[in-house]
């Protein structure tokens, strides 16, 4: 089974890392590989980039239908090209938002979210909606740390752990999600010391694909997900045409 997980950001030591913590819950015959679109913003921290980051993402999408890849991971938080995404996959595509709030239901009465910029915290909202998951996301906290910074601030595990602990006393809530792929190698150890379960969206999505894969189940084609139309595309956008 070959799963390829997108980061949609240019930052190679991010997805360097992702690519750790996704092959860590690999299972048995289960091949992770892990890329940053050849074009796209260094990071994903507003509307604007996560608008550019999507060609980067179909772009991998597409090599990845060449290379025989059977399921997908996009790992950012704002969960962006999902839905053009499932047109060009003939395998399921899962983002790390959507898989770790679905985690997260399981676990508790609700949960919290703690994710980078107060900037994203609109985009997070809008995803529990789109989600069903209003019900149980009870808070969204914001650190204020650039998803740049989460490698080379020293401070940035500490404010990410107070942040934490601040949403689990004001919401009341029995888990924490956090909010970027750039966190996912903080999941284990924030969970020992908060003493509730912390999901990560990228462990938790590689893991979903592989389920999907294993029961052979991918998005229906039937509709809304159907291949896109063909149709001419001009100027920079040429190469995009089907």
């Amino acid at each position: 089974m070959k799963i390829k997980v997108i980061n949609p950001n240019t930052t190679w030591a991010m997805t360097a890392k992702i690519e750790e913590c996704a092959r860590a819950v690999a299972g048995p015959g289960m091949f992770v590989d892990a890329v940053s679109p050849a074009t796209g913003p260094a990071s994903v921290e507003s509307h604007y980039d996560e608008a550019l980051s999507v060609p980067g993402i179909l772009t991998e999408i597409a090599t990845g239908e060449i290379d025989g890849v059977d399921g997908y991971v996009i790992a950012c938080f704002g969960d962006p090209g999902l839905d053009a995404a499932r047109e060009l996959a003939t395998g399921p595509v899962v983002a790390i938002a959507e898989a770790a709030m679905h985690y997260a239901s399981f676990l508790g009465r609700g949960f919290s979210v703690v994710t980078t910029l107060g900037r994203t915290r609109g985009r997070a909202a809008d995803l529990v909606e789109r989600y069903g998951m209003g019900r149980h996301c009870l808070g969204i906290h914001c650190c204020e740390i650039p998803v740049l910074d989460l490698d080379y601030n020293p401070d940035s595990r500490k404010v990410i752990l107070e942040a934490c602990f601040d949403a689990l006393d004001r919401d009341g809530s029995d888990a924490i999600v956090l909010g970027c792929a750039g966190m996912a190698d903080l999941c284990r150890s924030l969970s020992d010391e908060l003493g509730v379960p912390v999901v990560d969206g990228v462990t938790a999505a590689v893991t979903m694909v592989q389920s999907l894969v294993t029961l052979g189940l991918s998005t229906s084609a039937r509709n809304e997900f159907a291949r896109p139309i063909p149709k001419p595309y001009t100027g920079i956008l040429a190469p995009y045409e089907l």
